[in-house]
């Protein structure tokens, strides 16, 4: 009996000697394994940091991080805000005239949504203000944290604000 007890704690400790400590993503990040908030075929060849957001959106939301989630889908709406008055040699019109840096998101899609030079969906102007508030609660509120029902009521939403921005901004 103590021959077996010696071998099975050998054997332990083999496999804790190459076992690695913890394990380290890579530094560029990994790909999620669902595409549970937006599709990436929706992203796939617009610019390489917007497919990685995409990839943190759906990610952290497989992983149940959904304050996480709410973050990175205010930040990606940010981005193809911007991204589309930069296509539309509009930036000036979000920049802070003394800074020179862009605007919040709150300007941003107020911005967005007075735009004549194109025309947002009803459904993506109604929508704007609903996601902002959501990635704003998770991102600067200390008690709220969002769940999963939270993301699950905007996905909808959030993925006819993105592919109208992404058209917008001529990324597809």
């Amino acid at each position: 009996m103590k021959l077996a007890a010696l071998r099975a704690l050998s054997i332990a400790k083999m496999i804790q000697h190459d076992a690695p400590v913890c394990y380290v993503p890579p530094s560029e990040g990994t790909k999620p394994l669902s595409q549970n908030v937006l599709p990436h075929a929706l992203c796939a060849k617009t610019r390489g940091y917007i497919e990685r957001v995409v990839f943190q959106i759906n990610g952290s939301y497989e992983k149940g991080w959904f304050d996480a989630c709410a973050v990175m889908m205010r930040r990606l709406i940010e981005t193809l805000i911007i991204e589309s008055f930069e296509a539309h040699g509009l930036a000036n019109k979000i920049k802070d005239p003394v800074t020179g840096d862009f605007c919040h998101l709150s300007v941003l899609i107020s911005k967005a949504l007075q735009e004549t030079s194109w025309n947002l969906g009803r459904n993506a102007k109604r929508a704007l203000l609903d996601l902002k508030t959501v990635g704003d609660q998770s991102a600067h509120s200390r008690r709220y944290t969002a769940h999963r029902e939270d993301i699950d009521k905007l996905i909808p939403d959030f993925r006819i604000v993105c592919q109208e921005l992404i058209y917008l901004a001529g990324l597809k």
